[in-house]
């Protein structure tokens, strides 16, 4: 296997760190060595990189080398505890200020890992003495609750690390918090050294111009439980999981709890071994169902977003996004849990439920880090809205009715281009349906020996006739429910009636002769 450029050593023992995990650690310390003491610098290595490991060396090299303290700051309890266990792991003693801690004796530590909520209301209590805090480091920097405590530290040099220096929020960009951002391995690097496991993803064409956008820039959960609980959706993702995952170790992300729980319910009834879990289970509720997890090697686990950071699950095998999502940096981390690599395992499957894959690209293409940190509105921008993607979607019939159609050599029918083509030479738009009856017509004579075969072949069309009648209707801006019904009522209608009087004239000029008496 040929090295990239950024040669990476064999793998590490103990806590000996990779070539580039300690390029990093060089190339940060320059930075602080030679930049002003309130420096904000940011550093981005893909999820599975090792960022833990990077900034934990790196506090032990600072606290030799320096008379000051260091703060670690994290937005959740389980990377506070994390955090907290691979310093130790490293030589560094360190002390977790929680809701819980005790602080009459923070004299004694030099290092402190911190949850953001607790840590703010430490401070604006004076409980904690920060004045000899040299270093401060970010966990997950790209979560903005982080912000409003840069102002406790306005003498210290802060490090961010993220997987995706991208904001959560539009309106406050990280290059308004921090001066630079250096870039570590890219997600390919790490794959082609044997860091991380390949992606293999599969990505169904979803219908989701019914989901709504929220204040904080991402689909709502009402209108993604709405369209993810329906029958349809349910049976869909059951489908998709065996067909690409089956008997694999599978961790289905979902936007709500009641999708969680639906795919829970749906996926016990056709007899897969599933647990669900949100963040509203007790801590040995939790442990019970993620030890369960790692023991079971054909185990499901539907959850929501609780399991994005700070969960290592190495034996994972595939993940379904059984949602959508507009944040980058949202569908970077889902994908990351499955990239960890463990004994023979080079590849994990993405099953794509969410348009994400069309609205972002492959999980590891070459991202410009760098022009996303300078320019977030620029990328954010050129993300692709849901009527673009759905624009290029080419639906064909079913899986399970194609056979019935052998016969046919095309049974694609472009309803947008047709709609076009009409509107350009003058027409009205009812030719657009006309047109589509005679094709569908068509293929049910091409497959048929006689009328009956054709009536019968129509009725298993309903599900293609729906989607034709969708797409129809949001071109011509009508899409009530009560006229989307009444359009594919009078869609069959006159599919059957048009089967009943053409069948004949149709199959002749099809076959060459007449159908038989």
């Amino acid at each position: 296997m040929s090295q990239p450029n950024s040669v990476i050593q064999d793998k590490k023992t103990d806590k000996e760190l990779y070539e580039y995990q300690q390029g990093a650690i060089n190339q940060i310390f320059e930075k602080f060595d030679n930049a002003p003491e309130d420096y904000h610098l940011l550093y981005q290595l893909p999820t599975g990189g090792g960022k833990t490991v990077i900034f934990s060396e790196m506090v032990r090299q600072y606290l030799k080398n320096h008379n000051k303290k260091v703060l670690v700051m994290t937005h959740r309890i389980e990377l506070c505890r994390q955090t907290s266990e691979m310093l130790t792991s490293f030589g560094v003693t360190n002390k977790v200020v929680d809701s819980k801690a005790n602080l009459d004796d923070q004299a004694d530590y030099s290092c402190f890992v911190a949850m953001v909520e607790t840590l703010n209301n430490r401070l604006n209590d004076h409980k904690l003495d920060i004045s000899d805090v040299g270093l401060v480091i970010i966990d997950e920097a790209h979560y903005n609750s982080f912000t409003k405590l840069f102002k406790f530290f306005e003498k210290s040099f802060i490090l961010g690390v993220t997987a995706t220096p991208l904001s959560s929020n539009k309106e406050l960009p990280m290059k308004g918090n921090y001066s630079e951002l250096i870039t570590g391995e890219t997600i390919e690097n790490l794959i082609e050294n044997e860091f991380l496991a390949r992606c293999e993803t599969y990505a169904y064409d979803m219908g989701l111009t019914s989901l709504e956008v929220g204040s904080n820039g991402d689909y709502t959960v009402k209108s993604s439980e709405d369209l993810y609980t329906s029958p349809a959706m349910l049976q869909k993702t059951v489908d998709a999981y065996k067909k690409h995952a089956l008997n694999k170790k599978t961790l289905i992300f979902n936007n709500g709890i009641n999708t969680s729980i639906s795919v829970y319910y749906a996926f016990r009834q056709a007899g897969l071994p599933i647990m669900h879990l949100d963040n509203t289970a007790t801590k040995k509720q939790r442990k019970q169902i993620l030890d369960w997890f790692h023991e079971t090697p054909n185990a499901i686990l539907t959850s929501v977003s609780i399991l994005t950071t700070g969960f290592d699950e190495p034996t994972i095998d595939t993940i379904i996004l059984n949602r959508a999502t507009k944040s980058l940096t949202l569908y970077y981390q889902m994908i990351g849990r499955g990239s960890r690599i463990l004994n023979n395992k080079s590849k994990f499957t993405v099953i794509d439920l969410g348009n994400n894959l069309y609205r972002f690209g492959p999980w590891g293409a070459d991202l410009d880090w760098q022009l996303i940190f300078r320019s977030p509105n620029w990328f954010a921008d050129r993300i692709k809205s849901d009527e673009s993607i759905e624009a290029n979607f080419k639906h064909e019939l079913a899986d399970e009715i194609k056979d019935e159609f052998s016969k046919s050599a095309d049974t694609y029918f472009d309803i947008r281009q047709t709609y076009k083509n009409a509107v350009d030479a003058g027409e009205s738009s009812k030719v657009v349906l006309e047109r589509s009856i005679e094709q569908h017509a068509k293929i049910c004579i091409e497959n048929s020996e006689d009328v009956y075969d054709a009536l019968g072949l129509a009725k298993l069309l309903k599900d293609d006739i729906s989607q034709r009648i969708e797409i129809y209707a949001k071109l011509i801006s009508k899409s009530t429910g009560n006229f989307l019904k009444w359009l594919k009522d009078d869609y069959k209608k006159k599919l059957n009636s048009y089967l009943r009087a053409n069948f004949d004239e149709k199959f002749e000029e099809i076959h060459g002769y007449p159908p038989e008496e």
